[in-house]
């Protein structure tokens, strides 16, 4: 196992702990928004090592939980940064356009008010400036899911059944493996959740955050 495949389980093992204390403690406390914005950072992450629906699933799991803390407490910053995040998500997760601003636009919301409540964190400030850029990154997202998919489907189709069908699966692969890569370039953790946590020190937030 190389370094980076070591790292990606490290990573793994890591959230899913986190997930599985967080439901713990949700059942002896519910209303602590610090822990529903944990579970809710958890399930964000864990969505980056799942494809189609089940990362689909687990976005709008992370929601939930970060919408639950919000009613709790509506002014929790890091809270509406990570689903601001989530909706980014969700954002790239659709291929209509429409769509997609519209998650956009709640994404952008969600960093504003973020910033409003702290208007020195640069973190906020640049999710917010990233979220400008969704649109347009979604559509060139489209045209490369689009070209892949003329490139699959120009290879050899002599095969029928199973094999025949092949050219989709790897089309979702790279769909998903793109996605992937945006939702991480984005940074879907609510680190300062984390922090307040009893749990190890989470790994740094990825170098575009920086």
């Amino acid at each position: 196992m190389d370094i980076m495949q070591r790292e990606e389980l490290e990573r793994l093992m890591f959230f899913e702990q986190t997930r599985e204390k967080a439901a713990a403690d949700y059942a002896r406390s519910p209303n602590d928004p610090d822990n529903l914005t944990r579970w809710g950072g958890a399930l964000l992450e864990l969505a980056h090592f799942r494809q189609g629906q089940d990362s689909v699933d687990m976005v709008q799991d992370a929601v939930a939980k970060l919408e639950e803390a919000l009613r709790i407490n509506p002014r929790k910053h890091d809270a509406l940064w990570c689903l601001g995040n989530a909706r980014t998500s969700q954002g790239f997760l659709v291929t209509d356009t429409d769509k997609a601003n519209a998650y956009f636009k709640k994404a952008a919301r969600c960093f504003q008010h973020a910033l409003d409540e702290e208007p020195n964190n640069e973190l906020y400030q640049k999710a917010l400036e990233m979220t400008e850029k969704a649109p347009s990154l979604h559509q060139e997202l489209q045209k490369q899911l689009a070209s892949q998919q003329v490139i699959l489907g120009s290879g050899p189709t002599v095969a029928t059944g199973n094999a025949a069908k092949r050219p989709k699966k790897k089309d979702n692969d790279f769909k998903y493996d793109v996605l992937g890569w945006i939702m991480l370039a984005v940074g879907v953790i609510a680190w300062m959740g984390m922090a307040k946590s009893s749990m190890p020190p989470p790994p740094p937030p990825p170098s575009s955050l920086r």
